[in-house]
């Protein structure tokens, strides 16, 4: 006797969840987001406060500017990998209006990942390789237990390593 074929998640099923839950959807799979410990939300808020001001504006004056940087939105990378990053920005020359929408389709030109005990495979594989695919530019992947920040860069054939900083 053969098994139905389960079918894989979708935005479609992201959305008919209640509205308190956090979850992603990897690989086909709804997988729910744990509440952030003290360490995690501290270093997202760390990060987000320290970019904010600088990149999240206009170009043009003392600060470089030119990006749209958003926290915990949700965004369609294909079909059935719809992910929820700690942070992501969109270069404002390459989109000219505030991405909107649950979820967001159009793809960021920067990631970044805060990792946690429950979500440090995903985002140091399943996500890294979606994103490649998917020719993110930026990915950033903060641990704030050993307090590293890697910086990754895209290529052709795999993203490039370009910082890792304490």
């Amino acid at each position: 006797m053969a098994l139905a074929a389960r079918s894989q998640a979708t935005v479609a099923d992201l959305l008919a969840l209640p509205d308190e839950v956090r979850a992603e959807v990897i690989g086909g799979e709804i997988v729910e987001k744990a509440a952030p410990s003290g360490e995690h939300s501290d270093a997202q808020t760390a990060l987000g406060s320290t970019l904010w001001p600088w990149f999240n504006r206009r170009p043009g004056g003392s600060r470089p500017g030119g990006w749209w940087i958003r926290a915990e939105v949700d965004v369609e990378m294909e079909t059935h990998e719809v992910y929820r990053p700690d942070l992501a920005g969109w270069r404002r020359d390459r989109v000219p209006e505030r991405p909107t929408g649950r979820p967001i389709r159009i793809r960021p030109d920067w990631v970044c990942e805060v990792l946690s005990d429950s979500n440090a495979n995903n985002d140091l594989v399943v996500k890294l390789r979606v994103f490649h695919r998917n020719a993110v530019p930026h990915y950033w992947i903060a641990d704030p237990e050993r307090k590293i920040l890697t910086v990754h860069r895209w290529q052709a054939d795999g993203y490039l390593v370009v910082l890792t900083a304490r």
